[in-house]
């Protein structure tokens, strides 16, 4: 089991080349307008963007991903992936969203041979399915015989990572104030797989207003290092 983990541990790594290096999720747009500028600020939108989009859109799809694959429900697994391709109204969000998971699904294919990832794959080739890491990753550890809540654990932990990282080059943050955002969100993290494992499918698709108008408006920044 060790191996397994470890296998779905290097998708969590912040340089695994899926393109999330270019993706702010709207963090930019916060930025721009001096509302993120230090640690403790942006510490304080992550947790918004944890509790107040992640958990229900990526994480609650996630969960439920797993449970269909579990269950040999292929449909639900294609209806979540629509779900989460249509409720992403920002342009530049669902976009950049859809490469990423296209990006991870084809690294994952070249790393592991299962039948769900080519399956995934013509789909997403004859437009049947868009591509989302978050199903990406939840088909990984399904594979690799990964725990249910170790997989949505990790798959959160590598969206966190990845805008930490992106949040030490665009604010810009040191390494080690870095270090110290992603070990006050351990806990934060623990909690938030906590609430994804007591939703159902009807809590799908909640989020702040504030994060999906900055999502939208990043398009317009005057100055900008990431696509959205």
């Amino acid at each position: 089991m060790d191996k397994q983990v470890l296998a779905l541990f290097q998708l969590c790594d912040s340089n695994f080349p899926t393109g999330a290096f270019s993706h702010s999720y709207g963090l930019e747009t916060y930025i721009q307008e001096d509302l993120v500028r230090d640690q403790a600020t942006f510490a304080e939108w992550l947790d918004t963007y944890i509790h107040e989009q992640l958990v229900y859109s990526d994480g609650l799809a996630s969960r439920l991903a797993f449970h269909a694959l579990r269950d040999g429900d292929m449909d639900t697994v294609w209806k979540l992936d629509r779900m989460l391709f249509v409720q992403n109204l920002p342009r530049e969000t669902r976009e950049g969203t859809q490469k990423m998971g296209e990006r991870m699904l084809n690294l994952v294919q070249s790393l592991y041979e299962a039948p769900v990832f080519s399956m995934y794959k013509k789909r997403i080739k004859a437009k049947l399915s868009f591509g989302h890491p978050a199903i990406v990753f939840t088909m990984a550890g399904y594979h690799l015989g990964v725990s249910e809540r170790t997989t949505l654990l990790y798959y959160l932990y590598s969206v966190v990572t990845s805008l930490v990282q992106n949040a030490v080059r665009a604010i810009p943050l040191g390494q080690t104030a870095g270090q110290k955002v992603l070990q006050q969100f351990q806990n934060v993290l623990v909690s938030a797989a906590e609430l994804i494992g007591q939703l159902d499918e009807n809590d799908f698709g909640i989020v702040s207003p504030g994060l999906e108008l900055s999502q939208m408006k990043h398009e317009h920044v005057n100055i900008r290092i990431f696509m959205s």
